[in-house]
């Protein structure tokens, strides 16, 4: 039998945080309240709050903190804490249905994280992600998924400008490269009437803001590269990987030890089969669940494998003579690309 958090830790400190201040519960091995403090999120506040923690605890060493949201609100304090010497754990916020009762107060909150973990498998406990390698990667995809936003809406009103004012552009198929660096070059205001002027100006506007964005994402991918070179140096080297798609798996992968197998791998990317049967129909559909973000790169990775690998291509070819759609092959491709990465990752021992 797994040791369960009573087992091994006699105290537990649940923490409820927040952007200006947090509050925490201390409870023994049976749940039974100890002690509860409000902190505010300063330095010498959270320090202070570790230093009456081995006081209330007598400088016990089986300790665990049980903290909401370490890697937002909560990640200074989870940061002071392991470097401190003290065991973390995340926990998700409770559920209404688990209040009772009760209501909700940031105390009612910082007692139910402790007592949330008292009977969970020790194996079990969330580990805080670390590291700022991981970290900077999470930081580079948010940016770019921002930037990659603003520049469709930007091509898709230039567009509509073009189709709405003529300004000699033909405008009936997406703009090139070339043409968007063309139209930021424009002269403004130079013998036009007051329309085509404000529609050039604006013209101009927009497409120097997605020439700006373009060389952006540039160097973006280059620093994603560089990272994911350091932390898996021959992922990008698999049919379909990009410093992108790389990026994102390494963020949801995070470190070894938080997925168990290959298949959790695939559950957590949204790619084990759902069963769609109907009568003599025996069939699965796309799984709608999971880490979408990771789904998304696997799906990206699927589609350039279909498209540019022989092996991906010949075994499609197979697959379609068998009678399944393309759907139902790129649903089976997907779940083997993150069974087959997942291990590719453990090879690597990423620990942040």
């Amino acid at each position: 039998m797994f040791a369960i958090v009573a087992e091994r830790y006699q105290y537990v400190v649940g923490v409820d945080t927040h952007a200006q201040k947090h509050v925490a519960t201390i409870v023994n091995s049976r749940g039974v309240v100890l002690a509860s403090r409000e902190i505010r999120v300063t330095g010498p506040q959270m320090n202070s709050f570790l230093t009456w923690i081995r006081k209330v605890t007598d400088n016990a060493e089986a300790v665990l903190l049980a903290i909401e949201g370490t890697s937002s609100y909560g990640e200074t304090l989870t940061k002071l804490a392991l470097a401190s010497g003290f065991v973390v754990a995340e926990v998700k916020p409770p559920k209404t249905k688990s209040r009772g009762g009760d209501g909700k107060t940031d105390r009612i909150d910082a007692e139910l994280a402790a007592l949330s973990v008292l009977r969970l498998p020790v194996s079990k406990l969330i580990i805080p992600r670390d590291g700022t390698m991981r970290k900077s990667l999470r930081i580079l995809l948010t940016a770019r998924r921002g930037m990659v936003m603003r520049r469709t809406a930007e091509k898709q009103t230039l567009i509509a400008l073009l189709r709405g004012c003529d300004l000699g552009i033909d405008a009936r198929k997406a703009l090139t490269p070339k043409q968007y660096t063309e139209i930021a070059k424009w002269e403004t205001g130079v013998g036009d009437d007051q329309e085509q002027a404000i529609a050039r100006f604006e013209a101009k506007r927009l497409a120097t803001g997605i020439v700006e964005s373009g060389l952006v994402l540039e160097q973006n991918e280059i620093q994603l590269a560089a990272l994911v070179r350091a932390m898996a140096p021959e992922l990008l080297d698999a049919p379909g990987l990009g410093p992108v798609t790389a990026a994102q798996i390494l963020c949801s992968y995070s470190h070894k030890g938080r997925v168990r197998s290959a298949a959790a791998f695939a559950a957590l990317a949204g790619t084990t089969p759902i069963p769609a049967s109907s009568g003599n129909v025996t069939r699965h559909r796309l799984n709608r669940f999971g880490d979408r973000a990771l789904n998304g790169a696997i799906h990206t990775i699927a589609l350039s494998r279909m498209q540019h690998d022989d092996t991906t291509k010949a075994y499609v070819t197979k697959r379609t003579s068998q009678g399944q759609s393309t759907r139902e092959i790129r649903r089976s491709l997907k779940r083997y690309i993150a069974r087959r990465l997942y291990k590719q990752l453990e090879v690597y021992n990423i620990g942040c």
